[in-house]
């Protein structure tokens, strides 16, 4: 039994899997429309990116053709990817764990003009037919909130007709080693890479309400090929000269060094 967390706190915590598994949900439920609002002019109501450093799907082609392909996007959001690809002729999908989030993309939808049909769904479970997607993906969706990422890479497989592909997007591995700090004061690691304790925020009684976990390259590799899928490609994108904007423990000073983001491309065989 895992000892009492302190309340009102943040730090680096072992937690039960189904505490920390859950509370995603509710956290996105209570912060959607703020972190949406925060961040819609970079993301655009129906834009693509991978990350904070602003690579976009239009620029890196990780999907593929997409013309006449069924999607679908896990852990979506707001949908904003998914209401792109839809514009290029994607037949699409937009699952969340978050009510909180689906609401938001309806209202992306009709400011678009493009509506994505959308499924709230834990991407641990998905609620779809073995085999009928042609492309499975998430852009820091899903994984990084479960304690059991592999159930999420089984789940993709599953859905994937043979020769599809399964791309996702999370934090870089090696930024866990590092500060939440964008700058050059957090260019000095402060704690293990291979502390897999969870990233941990209690409320005030001392319960989770919020879990990002962390993997290190060779767990998400591993996980990948646990599901009987092969690593085609990892992408790990550059600070470009024009984003100046700051994202957490994204921005330009630090991003000019350290990694960010990475974006693993695999398929199934």
């Amino acid at each position: 039994m895992s000892a009492p967390l302190p309340p009102s706190h943040a730090g680096y915590f072992e937690v039960p899997d189904d505490e920390g598994g859950t509370a995603a949900r509710g956290w996105w439920d209570a912060n959607a429309a703020e972190y949406l609002d925060e961040h819609r002019a970079f993301l655009g109501d129906a834009g693509f990116r991978w990350g904070p450093e602003g690579l976009t799907e239009d620029e890196a082609g990780l999907l593929g053709d997409v013309a006449g392909a069924r999607v679908l996007e896990v852990g979506a959001g707001a949908a904003h990817c998914s209401r792109w690809l839809a514009a290029r002729g994607a037949t699409v999908v937009a699952t969340d764990v978050s009510a909180g989030m689906l609401g938001r993309a309806a209202v992306l939808d009709a400011a678009a003009g493009t509506r994505v049909p959308a499924v709230q769904a834990d991407a641990r479970s998905l609620p779809f037919a073995d085999g009928g997607f042609d492309v499975v993906f998430t852009s820091f969706g899903a994984i990084p909130f479960v304690p059991d990422a592999e159930r999420v890479h089984a789940e993709a497989a599953r859905v994937l007709r043979p020769g599809g592909r399964w791309v996702f997007s999370v934090t870089h591995p090696l930024r866990w080693a590092f500060p939440d700090d964008p700058t050059f004061l957090g260019m000095t690691a402060n704690r293990p890479y291979f502390d897999r304790r969870p990233y941990v925020e209690t409320d005030d009684q001392g319960h989770v309400a919020y879990a990002e976990y962390h993997r290190t390259l060779g767990d998400h590799v591993r996980d990948v090929v646990a599901a009987g899928l092969r690593v085609r490609d990892v992408v790990e994108p550059e600070w470009p000269e024009w984003n100046d904007q700051v994202w957490g423990g994204w921005g330009p000073e630090r991003g000019a060094y350290l990694p960010g983001t990475a974006v693993f491309v695999t398929t199934k065989d």
